[in-house]
């Protein structure tokens, strides 16, 4: 169960969203956020004066502006907040749900709203079993290694051998710097499974093509 949902109805169906290229939320999954345009500000204010939901979404990959959003998006809920000397929030969202864009509504707020479906992803509700879910698990570690060795860095082996699944995949699926195009695959695949194979691919390709851009922030 997801921060006390138990059903995709018990879930707002309008909702702020905060549209970010390179960054998704996955269930469960916790993105810290540092909160400094005033539009934003007056969202999270918002929020945490009514459920404390927010959803994640994506610009639309190829427009030149942020005026479309991706069709697949997830609803956090802020579990942490804190407020600086300088007026910024620090924030940590913990993923409810996916959601499928229904429509952005017109609003009076300097944030945009839209109308969100999360019956497709009713199951993100429910966690998976944390023991067999049919994932390669050794596949996935040794295509993070070879990942990870074309860019000099390491992890803690140790955790992440031991991590529960959902865990090791949802977190890394939001940690790693892939492009915006890839970084919906990984959200919108259907099952954990789905999710798992998908970040095989891409860390095997992109270890592949000698560890090309940016370094990932392990810790």
């Amino acid at each position: 169960m997801a921060q006390g949902y138990v059903k995709a109805a018990d879930l707002p169906q309008v909702i702020p969203v905060f549209p970010l290229p390179g960054a998704i939320l996955l269930p469960r999954g916790q993105l810290p956020l540092n909160i400094f345009e005033p539009r934003y500000l007056n969202m999270v204010d918002d929020a945490m004066a009514g459920d404390r939901i927010i959803g994640m979404i994506q610009p639309q990959a190829g427009l030149r502006r942020v005026t479309g959003l991706s069709p697949v998006g997830c609803a956090g809920r802020i579990t942490s907040f804190a407020e600086t000397s300088d007026g910024r929030y620090l924030i940590t969202l913990t993923g409810c749900a996916r959601f499928r864009l229904a429509s952005e509504l017109p609003s009076p707020t300097p944030y945009r709203q839209i109308r969100a479906d999360f019956a497709p992803f009713e199951a993100d509700l429910t966690a998976p079993p944390v023991d067999d879910i049919g994932l390669d698990r050794d596949g996935l570690l040794d295509a993070l290694r070879a990942y990870l060795e074309t860019r000099g860095l390491d992890i803690d082996w140790d955790t992440a051998e031991t991590a529960p699944p959902e865990a090791l995949v949802n977190s890394l699926s939001m940690a790693l710097p892939f492009d915006a195009p890839e970084k919906q695959a990984l959200l919108e695949a259907p099952s954990l499974t789905d999710r798992s194979a998908v970040l095989t691919a891409l860390m095997t390709i992109d270890a592949a093509g000698d560890g090309e851009g940016d370094a990932p922030s392990m810790q």
